[in-house]
């Protein structure tokens, strides 16, 4: 079993940057995808980001297209996700997920139920 840890959440202004991670432990991550997902209060959770096993192939929900980059360091065991102008609608809790059933799948997936290891989260807030 993976555990998942995300970090690098805080409060920053509209404009500004953040870089989550995930870093992985109890199992290696490197042959699987890795998602990163947002949950605002009061809404459901939505895709964000996610990225294949070698780092080749990356998909992005088209409200952070532009503005995010999802990346992976396989000996570090760590996936990151770049926030870049950064608005207050991306405030929201971001958790990070390994979709291990797929080893060594080029197509990342986009849909939370088909990843089996998920972190607790890291809160982002966007002030204005």
């Amino acid at each position: 079993q993976v555990q998942l840890v995300e970090s690098g959440g805080g409060l920053v202004q509209a404009g500004g940057s953040l870089r989550l991670s995930c870093a992985a432990s109890g199992r290696t991550v490197s042959s699987y995808a890795v998602g990163w997902f947002r949950q605002a209060p009061g809404k459901e959770r939505e895709f964000v980001a996610a990225i294949s096993w070698s780092g080749g192939r990356t998909y992005y929900a088209d409200s952070v297209k532009g503005r995010f980059t999802i990346s992976r360091d396989n000996p570090k065991n760590t996936v990151y996700l770049q926030m870049n102008s950064l608005k207050p609608e991306d405030t929201a809790v971001y958790c990070c997920a390994v979709d291990s059933a797929r080893p060594y799948y080029d197509y990342p997936v986009r849909v939370a139920a088909l990843y089996d290891s998920w972190g607790q989260g890291t809160q982002v807030t966007v002030s204005s």
